[in-house]
């Protein structure tokens, strides 16, 4: 079992659009499970490669989060290709943006298309509480936080509290 270091706010490689896999070899299969074992030791229930400083677009994401069954699913290069309906993702919260959560707008049915963990194409619909996972971790790879989904007024003074909390020590960039 590998953990890796899950980057948090403000880390600017956070904000950057992680680049496509084009190979999948033994390389990216341990990437993938170093994810699943850092998702689950978190604990959490999706991550995106971006979020441990690794420029790949890969995701995995468990909506069980049950660390004994491990049944999480993989998605290279995925992207959303339709949206459905409308829906509030309550109390949304983040790895990478720790203590603190927001009611966050999301589509509530998305339809993914990507490959698989063994380069098969993959096409698949999700939604509910699932759909908004894999909008969050897609959202990550574009260089998206959820809290650049909120209200301006919530985002300034959750950045705000950080970046005292940088000054006094608290936390480090």
């Amino acid at each position: 079992m590998t953990i890796m270091k899950i980057l948090t706010y403000p880390d600017p490689f956070l904000t950057k659009t992680a680049q496509p896999v084009e190979t999948i070899d033994d390389a990216i299969q341990e990437i993938i499970e170093n994810m699943a074992d850092t998702m689950y030791e978190a604990p959490g229930v999706g991550l995106a490669a971006i979020q441990t400083g690794i420029d790949k677009r890969i995701i995995v994401y468990d909506p069980s989060a049950d660390p004994v069954k491990r049944e999480f699913g993989v998605v290279i290069n995925p992207e959303i290709i339709e949206t459905e309906g409308e829906t509030i993702s309550e109390n949304e919260g983040c790895l990478s943006v720790p203590e603190y959560r927001s009611n966050v707008g999301r589509c509530r049915r998305v339809t993914i298309r990507g490959l698989d963990r063994f380069g098969n194409p993959v096409e698949f619909c999700a939604e509910d509480f699932p759909s908004v996972i894999l909008q969050h971790e897609i959202d990550h790879l574009n260089g998206i936080l959820f809290i650049d989904r909120i209200s301006m007024i919530k985002r300034n003074l959750y950045k705000s509290r950080i970046k005292k909390a940088i000054k006094k020590g608290e936390l480090s960039v």
